[in-house]
């Protein structure tokens, strides 16, 4: 009995033993499959490997980097933007900046009064948001000119590329020379993509998983099956677009323009009264005071003051900042022209800036919207 009590436990651990070597012998075929399918997996076609510091690692970080000039109107500063929210005051007035539409706020303020000194005070701490997404606190007006010194001329320090972007998510699979380990990263915003090109070097293999998407500036999507393509791209269409990099805050005020909106708001509301009127560099503000021009859907327009009524004509066509609206008003040559839609503002009163020069103008404002 005690033998067979000692037997026992011995045959047990000689079969522990055998299922041991059995186990081991396993895993290693296993590790064995495991490192064959690692190398199917980095032997990837040439043009689907991003190396560090290639041609098209630099395209793509410059196409992923932070855009510092879209709060140009807060900080005339390129190469980074405040962090909403911010706090600021135009010609005195708090505006709580919380997002990007709240820029043309601000730009409305300024342009109430074109013969005044603009005047816009940050109220501090801030964040501000650097090219490559780092964040910084900043704490009065001289830490924020020590960061926009090196950055603050029009057209300058900003060599992001702002005319196409990634369709996101992006997949790209990553073999690590010393550590031999494969990792699969997934990429779902430009400060993801940007990091992992940032810290890009030698040891490292990447093989972008294609197809991926890019969207050009004027929306459309562009399928790209390989790095060559993506280059190709790239440099096609980096230069599409106006970065607007200056400090122009009118330059750009109907990118968004629609003739459906502007006729919209001219024909819902009636009594618009002139508010700027220039021809040739001479000022005509006072002439038309007291004037109510309605504008109406067929194409009417009806002017009324002092008991008359004048009648004549308006139409627009063209799209964006191409709108073009022409007045024909017999008696008030003045207000007759093929004039350029500048901006529609809606803040404390309603705005629709025609242009055609600098030197001719005409604003309406009215109060109904």
């Amino acid at each position: 009995m005690l033998y067979n009590k000692v037997e026992k436990p011995f045959l047990f651990i000689r079969m522990n033993k055998i299922a041991l070597c059995v186990n081991v012998l396993i895993l290693c075929m296993l590790f064995e499959s495991c490192r064959k399918e690692e190398l199917v997996l980095i032997e990837a076609p040439e043009e689907e490997v991003l190396e560090a510091n290639s041609t098209i690692a630099g395209l793509m970080q410059k196409t992923v980097s932070n855009d510092g000039s879209n709060d140009n109107i807060l900080d005339k500063s390129n190469c980074f933007n405040i962090k909403f929210p911010v706090s600021v005051t135009a010609n005195g007035a708090k505006i709580d900046v919380i997002s990007k539409k709240d820029y043309k706020v601000v730009e409305y303020i300024f342009d109430d009064d074109d013969d005044d000194i603009d005047v816009l005070n940050i109220i501090y701490p801030i964040t501000i948001i650097m090219e490559d997404f780092t964040e910084i606190t900043i704490n009065n007006n001289s830490e924020l000119n020590t960061y926009s010194s090196g950055c603050n001329g029009e057209n300058e320090f900003d060599e992001d590329i702002e005319c196409i972007d990634f369709q996101y998510p992006i997949e790209a699979s990553t073999f690590n020379k010393n550590n031999e380990l494969i990792t699969v990263e997934t990429f779902k915003s430009d400060n993801e993509l940007n990091a992992f090109l940032k810290n890009l070097d030698s040891d490292k293999l990447v093989t972008v998983n294609f197809p991926i998407e890019v969207i050009l500036f004027d929306e459309t999507v562009v399928t790209i099956n390989n790095l060559p393509e993506l280059e190709s791209t790239i440099n096609a269409h980096k230069d599409d677009c106006d970065e607007d990099d200056d400090y122009d805050y009118n330059d750009d005020d109907c990118d968004d323009c629609t003739t459906e909106e502007l006729i919209s708001i001219l024909t819902d509301c009636g009594g618009w009264t002139v508010d700027k009127l220039n021809r040739d560099n001479t000022n005509y503000d006072s002439v038309y005071d007291g004037y109510k021009f309605h504008f109406y859907p067929n194409g009417g327009l009806r002017v009324y003051w002092a008991g008359q009524n004048e009648y004549g004509t308006w139409v627009a066509s063209g799209t964006k900042n191409n709108i073009i609206v022409t007045i024909d008003l017999p008696d008030l040559p003045l207000c007759n022209n093929n004039w350029r839609l500048h901006e529609i503002a809606e803040y404390s009163k309603t705005r629709v800036d025609l242009r055609v020069t600098d030197t001719d103008r005409l604003r309406y404002n009215n109060l109904c919207n």
